[in-house]
């Protein structure tokens, strides 16, 4: 299988091998709020080339922690033992700030949903992150057109 930039980034800065299951789920959630932002982005831009501010609105409604709630919701009956168990601890880690649009359960599962990604990104596990994003998007009815929801 052909590495991604995933791959690269944990070699480059010394990353690999790392025991990732012994970082806070919330240094999991830091890392995985970027990858699924970066995802994100990548999809938007990917449905064709349009106004910034109209890339940026699609994005924003689909990494808000309201929209990441859900996907966790979502996601519950298809994720592993061990995803669940990354979910838990980050849905359950106990976060010094807090969404400002967002309700407290809303915004501890969207970090249990970060914790997840950015677990899956450490363990450079691109293809199942995308997988569950995909599916999780599909799921709630916010699925992007032209994505390849099966590979």
């Amino acid at each position: 299988m052909e590495k991604g930039i995933n791959a690269y980034f944990l070699k480059k800065f010394g990353m690999e091998g790392q025991d990732i299951r012994s970082y806070s789920p919330l240094v999991l959630a830091y890392i995985g709020d970027a990858i699924y932002d970066l995802a994100i982005r990548s999809l938007v831009v990917g449905k064709g080339n349009t106004h910034v501010n109209n890339l940026h609105r699609q994005a924003s409604q689909l990494v808000k922690a309201h929209t990441q709630s859900e996907l966790a919701g979502a996601l519950m009956q298809e994720l592993t033992k061990e995803e669940l168990a990354v979910y838990k601890r980050g849905r359950n880690a106990k976060s010094p700030t807090m969404a400002k649009n967002a309700t407290m359960g809303e915004y501890r599962r969207a970090t249990g949903f970060e914790a997840l990604m950015g677990y899956l990104y450490l363990e450079d596990n691109m293809e199942r992150l995308m997988e569950l994003v995909l599916y999780g998007l599909e799921k709630i009815g916010k699925g992007v057109q032209g994505c390849d929801t099966k590979n």
